[in-house]
């Protein structure tokens, strides 16, 4: 048989190959080739759809076979695919493409198949495939990963659909140095079916396996492939263990009812409680987004839990309500909510469910809030409603606050000519009703409104006085409905002199209105009036104010040695003294902080509760400096002087705010601060609060924070904190505390991280309650004498230790937890746990919660856990 061959000899030679316009089955075929010798014709004009386009260094025609090779990087496009390979063949007469060598195709999803050999249809969309790889980029979390199908041979079929036979799915990277080595995990099955039309991917016969060792069988199942976000289908199951609860398991399915809405269904089988439901619905519209969750068990054990007011042991149902959403009025507003009602506080810590409105682990609050809010370009409103929710044994929910609405409105604007400057209008109106007022003991004993006993053990609850006087009790909030409206208007500018002088001259006019409707009635309510009297109905002030600020900024440059400033600052500020002081509600001003922060404010108090009265001028200096090296270093130091009037911080109020807190002299504490970078990556800082007289620590910070990089691999931060006694707070002992925390990259992958908390003064709360205690044994020695065990000078309150491993394809971490709890018996408690967390991307996660040793009252539970 003659073989006709026509060779280009040109490299890079391009050669459009062209369909028939008829019988061609929407199938690129290639036209006949030229005799030997003689030049190509040329070709009808295609469809653009249907034209094949191949480059390569040699094109060989051989009529013979009906055959076109392109051989010599060899690379063929037909739509979105492209198709390269050291060789190929394709067979007009068969409408088949044969690669060999080096064989990728490009897909028009950006997905790429290898292999040595493939076998396709002249679209590229059928055909069979040996040692088959794909690699296929996709987004989880907003970070990308690669994910890896291979197999020793596949078929595809009309481009849809790829079946691995003996194949293996990863996302992790190939080790660089010794590729053939198993990954951290892949699924090995018998056969794996990837349908790109339904993003589905069918495993039969199948292991997952952890650096190559089967750790778990599944003799068939179904995932959405790794580009779906959202798929009806069964999401990870959760495991759940403890005494109270049993074992059981969580297997939430997500139903994809709309683009823009779904469905969860979470039941979780309890072995002693029953049947967990839990359900969530979300919903996107056009303007924003909302979801719904509900949780509710009938109990089958209710015994497990303590009994009231300790759990919920008194209970069959039980359940949670939360909902949270936020939509988009136009460009400058927004309004939205954040909400959880309970059937008990327990219930969500109970029963492992989590949720992001919980504020911390000591003091477990669920906040619910609804908001409107306007933003301008100089301006703000927002207006907001809160309910808080006490979620801990010893949180009396009476004395909580409901409070709505809570309105602030803050406009600035240009001063008029000839004045100049800004112009400032600052508004908030704050209304709140409790049902019982909120009483704290300053001096020891603390009394408690309940001591009910179970199993033994007497728990001491809702602590309250147990003598009704100023200067042994304060008052945390009042019962009854508090409203006040406040508002501010104020005026600054400032000057520079040609020396270089700053003088800020300011004024602003404060006035307050107060509505209050006490309930002296019920509870505890009626002995206020032993403590202070108060204004009813209605009640009002203004103060007017008019200061200057001057500040004289000495700069000069030493080249290599910085920038070095000095700046001595000066402020006078008059005005009238403060009335109603402890006549009138303090809700929003009890933390009250002197320090470097606040020496220059023109109020030191923290809300609008307070006023700040009087003459007074706040003194200080600050010296910084800045090197070419990136070295700086920063430094203040001053103290506050009353010069006339009342002095606010003088005369406590109803919760002795003012009292110990530096200022309550006629020259206060000094106070100062130190900051020193030599880097951009360690930060050394120091605040503290000193006497007047002898300059004695009365509170200090210092620590530090560093990433060590590259010197080490180390994220460190160690802070020592000391605050003197302030015994009209309640604080009759000194508070003395280290914290650190720490994570050190042993590898790019392992890490080891801690954290701890130290409570250096915890022995002398202990120590105080002994006496107490023992005290009250000797005058009614009923049952045993209490027993006095010193925890030691350095009391570990709380811990965290853990370490974990972390690449582009898995995440496994266990920690073990110590925290503190609330005190149960005037001592401090802590809940001990252990947390595992496997996540294995594109597949799912999955955690373990176990805590250890014996809940304490906080959780409603009196078993080991």
């Amino acid at each position: 048989m003659r073989r006709v061959t026509d060779i280009a000899l040109t490299t890079g030679f391009v050669v459009l190959l062209t369909a028939a316009t008829a019988g061609s089955g929407g199938r690129a075929l290639a036209q006949p080739g030229p005799k030997a010798g003689a030049a190509p014709k040329a070709a009808a004009a295609p469809k653009p759809a249907d034209r094949l386009l191949v480059e390569a260094a040699e094109l060989i025609y051989d009529n013979d076979r009906n055959t076109v090779t392109a051989r010599g990087n060899a690379e063929l496009h037909y739509g979105p695919r492209v198709l390269q390979a050291d060789r190929v063949t394709y067979d007009r007469g068969a409408s088949r493409v044969f690669a060999q060598g080096n064989v990728r195709l490009t897909q028009a999803d950006g997905a790429v198949l290898t292999g040595d050999k493939m076998e396709l249809t002249d679209d590229f969309k059928s055909g069979f495939i040996d040692a088959l790889r794909v690699q296929q980029t996709v987004e989880l979390n907003g970070q990308p990963v690669r994910t890896r199908f291979s197999a020793p041979r596949a078929e595809r079929i009309e481009g849809d659909t790829t079946s691995f036979e003996y194949g293996t799915y990863t996302a992790c990277e190939p080790c660089k140095n010794n590729p053939e080595t198993p990954p951290l995990w892949q699924i090995r099955a018998t056969k794996i079916i990837h349908n790109n039309e339904t993003h589905t991917v069918a495993f039969e016969e199948s292991a997952l396996e952890i650096a190559g060792i089967p750790v778990a069988y599944l003799p068939y199942f179904e995932t959405a492939d790794p580009t779906v976000k959202r798929k009806t289908g069964f999401l990870t199951p959760r495991f759940l263990n403890s005494t109270a609860l049993g074992s059981g398991v969580a297997t939430p399915f997500f139903l994809n009812l709309a683009p823009n809405y779904d469905l969860t269904l979470s039941p979780a089988f309890l072995s002693n409680q029953g049947i967990l439901g839990q359900a969530e619905f979300r919903h996107r519209l056009e303007t924003g987004s909302y979801n719904l969750r509900l949780s509710g068990i009938f109990q089958t054990t209710p015994s497990a839990f303590l009994p009231g007011p300790l759990g919920a042991g008194d209970r069959d149902f039980r359940g949670a309500v939360e909902s949270k959403g936020q939509f988009y009025i136009n460009d400058r507003w927004r309004t939205g909510w954040d909400v959880v009602g309970v059937t008990d506080k327990w219930f969500l810590d109970n029963y492992r469910i989590r949720n992001q409105s919980i504020t911390s682990d000591y003091f477990r609050e669920a906040v619910s809030t609804a908001y409107l809010i306007g933003q301008g370009d100089r301006s703000w409103f927002e207006a907001r409603g809160y309910y808080f929710k006490g979620l801990s044994s010893f949180d009396w929910q009476k004395e909580q606050p409901f409070v709505a609405p809570v309105i602030d409105y803050d406009k600035r604007i240009n001063g008029p000519a000839p004045l100049g400057g800004e112009v400032r209008f600052e508004a908030n109106i704050t209304s709140l009703t409790r049902e019982a007022t909120d009483f704290q003991a300053v001096q020891s004993p603390t009394g408690y409104l309940l001591r009910p006993t179970v199993n033994g053990r007497t728990y001491n609850l809702y602590d309250t006085c147990t003598v009704f006087e100023r200067g042994k009790c304060i008052v945390r909030g009042l019962a009854g409905t508090n409203t006040r409206a406040s508002a501010q208007v104020s005026w600054r500018r400032s000057f520079i002199d040609d020396a270089g002088q700053v003088f800020t001259p300011f004024v602003y006019l404060r006035t307050d209105a107060f509505f209050v409707d006490p309930r002296n009635s019920g509870y505890q309510n009626a002995l206020v009036q032993n403590i202070a009297r108060q204004d009813a109905d209605f009640s009002g002030r203004v103060l007017p104010a008019v200061g200057i600020d001057y500040r004289y900024p000495f700069v000069s440059n030493f080249g290599p040695l910085g920038v070095h400033t000095i700046e001595p600052i000066a402020q006078v500020i008059a005005r009238p003294s403060e009335t109603h002081i402890g006549r009138l509600p303090n809700e929003d001003a009890q933390s009250l902080i002197f320090d470097d922060t606040s020496l220059f404010e023109w109020d030191k108090f923290s809300g609008y509760d307070r006023v700040e009265g009087g003459v007074r001028t706040n003194l200080g200096a600050q010296y910084s400096v800045v090197t070419p090296a990136g070295w700086y270093a920063n430094a203040m130091f001053g103290e506050s002087i009353q010069i006339a009037g009342v002095n606010s911080f003088r005369r406590g109020d109803i919760a002795n705010v003012g009292l110990d807190s530096g200022l309550e002299n006629r020259r206060s504490d000094f106070v100062g601060r130190v900051q020193v970078s030599p880097n951009q990556n360690i930060t050394f800082i120091t605040r503290g609060r000193f006497d007047q007289a002898d300059l004695g620590v009365n509170r200090l910070e210092t620590g530090v924070i560093a990433r060590l990089s590259p010197f080490a691999p180390i994220d460190l931060s160690a802070f020592y904190s000391y605050y003197k006694a302030q015994p009209a707070l309640g604080f009759a002992n000194r508070r003395e505390g280290l914290t650190a925390s720490a994570t050190y990259h042993v590898t790019p992958n392992w890490f080891l991280t801690g954290s701890a908390l130290i409570d250096m003064s915890h022995y002398l709360d202990v120590r105080d309650n002994y006496k107490t205690a023992y005290a009250a044994y000797l005058a009614n020695p009923v049952g045993d004498a209490p027993v006095y065990s010193n925890p030691g000078r350095f009391y570990l309150s709380g811990m965290s230790i853990g370490g974990g491993y972390q690449d582009e394809c898995t995440t496994v971490s266990v920690n073990y937890i110590v925290s503190p709890t609330a005190a149960a018996l005037g001592t401090s408690e802590r809940n001990r746990t252990v947390l595992l967390r496997l996540e294995l991307k594109t597949l799912g996660e999955a955690d373990f919660r176990q805590n250890l040793g014996t809940a304490v009252t906080a959780d409603g539970i009196s078993t080991v856990r």
